[in-house]
């Protein structure tokens, strides 16, 4: 089934973190009539939404009806319960999942989307390239989402089966969230011994000429969204033991547990990631001092 063209595609956002940001301000420029809702929303949420130019609206209900599509971009926890809100509005579009969490949790989403017009769909790359980055789709209803091709998306169809999208997301999150982990573990003690840069300069000889810059942004980014991944990899241990007894999974969802208590919920992607190894350190420091305290 494929949507009727209308003068102007519809699409509403549901949560408006990095990615709903990103991808509206490109299909703004296409032409595309975008939109959300500031209800229950973060602070962070509500002025990004306000400062991106898409339309705002105060209930889901009247987000539901002005769109053609709706696209979930909120965080693991919450994409259940925002499939629940929209099942009770009625919503009578396309639905679309772009969260980072398992078939399972997709099919429970759908589960309450009375229509039965549910996308699975995973973006496969740094949001960070805007309409540009990949993102995979598979369902009866992909080829509709995949109409936001015309203007300016990157969205390639599957399949016809959820959790086929979510599930290879997964794949690709259980590779690159423990290459994440395994660089604050190397990296970190390289810092305090003062080498860091000289180990750097070795492993970007041995991995490719981009593997320095690219490992700089995985420890910021890492930093920025250690509780998402903690929460992202909660899913991927989920998906991997229907097949195996994954090992490195669980340690890497506890290392990015480990991270957020170390550092906290940061306000904005550090600028370096010695600004992040300083804030691991004075944690230390505090742990320190308070367990002499104690033993005194």
């Amino acid at each position: 089934m494929r949507m009727a063209r209308k003068d102007k595609m519809k699409v509403g956002f549901l949560g408006f973190g990095e990615v709903a940001s990103t991808l509206s301000e490109g299909l703004l420029a296409h032409g595309v009539d975008v939109s959300t809702c500031l209800e229950g929303r973060s602070q962070r949420s509500v002025e990004l939404a306000k400062s991106s130019g898409v339309g705002l609206f105060d209930s889901l209900t009247e987000l539901y009806e002005s769109s053609d599509i709706l696209l979930s971009a909120v965080v693991p926890a919450e994409a259940v319960s925002m499939a629940a809100k929209v099942g009770v509005g009625g919503f009578d579009g396309v639905y679309v999942d772009l969260n980072n969490v398992s078939p399972d949790t997709v099919k429970e989403a759908f589960s309450h989307i009375t229509n039965g017009k549910t996308v699975d769909g995973a973006i496969m790359g740094g949001i960070k390239n805007g309409l540009g980055t990949p993102i995979i789709a598979s369902g009866e209803f992909a080829e509709d989402f995949a109409e936001l091709n015309q203007y300016g998306m990157n969205i390639e169809v599957i399949g016809t089966e959820p959790g086929q999208a979510s599930g290879l997301k997964m794949l690709r999150s259980a590779y690159t969230k423990g290459v994440s982990a395994l660089l604050f573990e190397t990296l970190y003690p390289a810092y305090k011994m003062g080498v860091d840069e000289v180990l750097l300069r070795y492993l970007n000889q041995t991995e490719g000429p981009h593997f320095k810059e690219a490992s700089i942004s995985r420890l910021k980014s890492s930093a920025l969204h250690a509780q998402r991944r903690a929460q992202e990899m909660s899913e991927v241990h989920q998906f991997l033991s229907q097949y195996e007894d994954p090992v490195i999974t669980p340690a890497t969802e506890e290392f990015f547990h480990n991270l957020l208590d170390k550092i906290g919920q940061i306000p904005e992607k550090p600028a370096d990631y010695l600004e992040i190894f300083d804030k691991i350190d004075e944690k230390d420091d505090q742990k320190a001092r308070l367990s002499k305290g104690r033993n005194k």
